[in-house]
């Protein structure tokens, strides 16, 4: 089952637009003011520079940011590195179990393609998201 396709599809418009248009070789904070833009062209509500406090044993020992959270539902990470690190999927799958949240995207805009990955949280694999997602035909 794919989750969230719609939401998905009309994200990665979003993502491939932007690459298209400013190509591989800027920063990441570029791509994020870009991808803002253009979430806010296609009328997807979203979040950026999301903090997420990290707790162990109950207690708060930091935080960090998502870049966005697009419609409640999806993780978006934004990445502009020569390689594309294995480390990208273990820090969007910690972000997906911090939040319940159950999908996230991670996209480097470094190269001639953009390269991405979705990643679902496990605890979503027997919910059905269809009703949400149709929302966003």
């Amino acid at each position: 089952m794919l989750v969230l396709p719609k939401l998905s599809y009309k994200t990665m418009g979003v993502l491939f637009k932007v690459h298209n248009e400013l190509g591989s070789a800027l920063l990441e904070k570029y791509y994020q003011r870009a991808i803002e833009k253009e979430l806010n062209i296609n009328s997807l509500s979203f979040k950026r520079e999301v903090p997420v406090k990290l707790e162990y044993d109950g207690q708060s020992i930091g935080r960090y940011f998502l870049d966005f959270i697009v419609e409640d539902l999806l993780i978006l990470e934004v990445k502009a590195q020569q390689h594309y690190s294995p480390k990208f999927f273990k820090q969007a799958l910690s972000y997906l179990k911090q939040t319940n949240l159950p999908l996230a995207i991670i996209v480097n805009f470094r190269g001639t393609k953009i390269r991405y990955r979705r990643i679902i949280n496990p605890n979503f694999k027997d919910i059905d998201l269809s009703e949400r997602d149709d929302e966003f035909e």
